[in-house]
């Protein structure tokens, strides 16, 4: 089973690379996120002319979420459950016995602002959500763009970034504190020692030979996955095309 999430930037405009690359890896399920699009816009014909399924939730020119699968989800549901009412920022969809939760966490801005306050509480709420729902031996696995870089290998220069919101010690500890639920990181533990990044920011020239840039997608498991996966990567080729998402794809892969 291959499990993939990326944040395309607007799937209309990303359309043609998100098709294409779901051709030539042919993943069981694709979480994408930063969709940018309301519900009656969202480009499903063109998925399921190439025979995918799609769910998804969006809104005009921010957030969205979508999950793309080779089946049809035997469920589906969106947002954490409880209020305030979110913006689209979560879908869930079951196939069988399998659980695939996708989020785009808010970025924050800035540490002094209260969207930073409101990324950490999210993050709260979103624990809440998890343990509301699954148990740690249900086959859970929680894929997006988290806006966190979880260690210094997963962030160039970390040395400068100690009050950015993306890895401050305060968001950091928060993602922890839901990976606590018992999540397992699988790039991080395929590849303990490679520093790999899936964003790249547009306003960094980009050199894939010299890479500067942050690990903020994931693809998490609990442990009755976790135990089962083989390999995980970032495809770094799809920021080298033209007009890229400023993320890449992040794929793995599971025994079945």
């Amino acid at each position: 089973m291959k499990i993939a999430t990326f944040n395309c930037n607007s799937i209309r405009s990303r359309i043609g690379i998100v098709l294409d690359w779901l051709a030539a890896h042919s993943p069981d399920i694709l979480c994408l996120q930063e969709t940018k699009v309301q519900d009656e816009e969202f480009p499903a014909e063109a998925f399921n002319r190439q025979g995918w399924q799609v769910a998804y939730q969006g809104e005009k020119a921010y957030n969205g979420v979508a999950l793309v699968s080779k089946k049809k989800a035997d469920e589906v549901s969106v947002g954490l459950d409880e209020a305030p009412k979110d913006p689209a920022r979560l879908i869930h969809a079951r196939f069988g016995k399998l659980h695939v939760v996708n989020t785009y966490v808010p970025q924050g801005r800035d540490i002094e602002s209260p969207m930073y306050a409101y990324k950490l509480h999210w993050f709260a709420r979103l624990k809440a959500y998890m343990a509301r729902r699954f148990t740690p031996v249900d086959r859970v696995l929680w894929c997006g763009d988290l806006n966190v870089a979880r260690l210094p290998i997963d962030v160039s220069h970390p040395e400068n970034k100690a009050n950015h919101v993306c890895y401050h010690i305060a968001v950091r500890k928060a993602l922890e504190e839901v990976l606590a639920f018992g999540f397992t990181d699988l790039f991080r533990e395929q590849n303990p020692d490679l520093a790999d990044y899936s964003f790249y920011d547009y306003r960094v020239p980009f050199d894939p030979e010299n890479k500067h840039g942050w690990r903020i997608d994931y693809i998490l498991a609990t442990p009755p996955l976790a135990e089962k996966c083989t390999q995980a990567a970032i495809d770094i080729r799809a920021r080298m095309l033209p007009k890229p998402s400023d993320h890449t794809p992040l794929y793995a892969v599971l025994k079945r």
